[in-house]
């Protein structure tokens, strides 16, 4: 596999979990749900995740996550050079579970270690705001799907360089409130 078809297919194998990332943020502007994670609760003074870590944005992380490896279900046979995941003989309902949760849990580690040093939310923290869903997909999908390490080398850097172009336009759209 070349360098440019390795890209397109951890580009397609990951996509689910960028969707999760985007649906659990664009979430916020629905009325429902919105309980935070945590209950409030602090940690040694600090909140554990934060009040912007709601049920809401999980339910509808884990939920577009699902739906969207579903998709790929259904167009996996047109795109048959770029798939790592057998769609046709996989538990598509498992294998979108765990990318979803892997990515929301990622965000929910990196939010409770931000809150230990004293960030608040929503202000940037690079390189961790564009590691923590690829690492928690990756880490919840291996048992699933392993990649090789160079895949997985190939899959961070992609969402350091992806990211924060991704977090650009959703600013521009006035999607997000930080450029990055």
């Amino acid at each position: 596999m070349s360098m440019v078809q390795t890209i397109l297919a951890l580009t397609w194998f990951f996509l689910p979990a960028g969707v999760a990332n985007m649906a659990a943020a664009i979430s916020r502007y629905l009325p429902i749900l919105d309980y935070p994670l945590d209950g409030n609760k602090k940690f040694y003074g600090q909140p554990i995740f934060g009040s912007h870590k709601t049920y809401r944005g999980l339910f509808f992380g884990l939920l577009a996550a699902i739906i969207f490896v579903y998709i790929q279900r259904w167009l996996a046979p047109s795109l048959a050079e770029y798939n790592i995941v057998d769609y046709q003989h996989s538990d598509i309902w498992l294998f979108g579970l765990m990318m979803g949760l892997g990515v929301m849990l990622g965000d929910l580690a990196r939010s409770f270690i931000k809150r230990r040093f004293g960030l608040p939310p929503g202000q940037p923290w690079f390189p961790w705001d564009q590691l923590d869903w690829i690492i928690g997909a990756i880490i919840f999908t291996y048992w699933y799907q392993p990649l090789p390490w160079g895949m997985i080398l190939i899959a961070v850097i992609l969402a350091v360089v992806v990211h924060p172009l991704v977090n650009y336009l959703s600013y521009l759209a006035k999607i997000q409130n930080h450029k990055f």
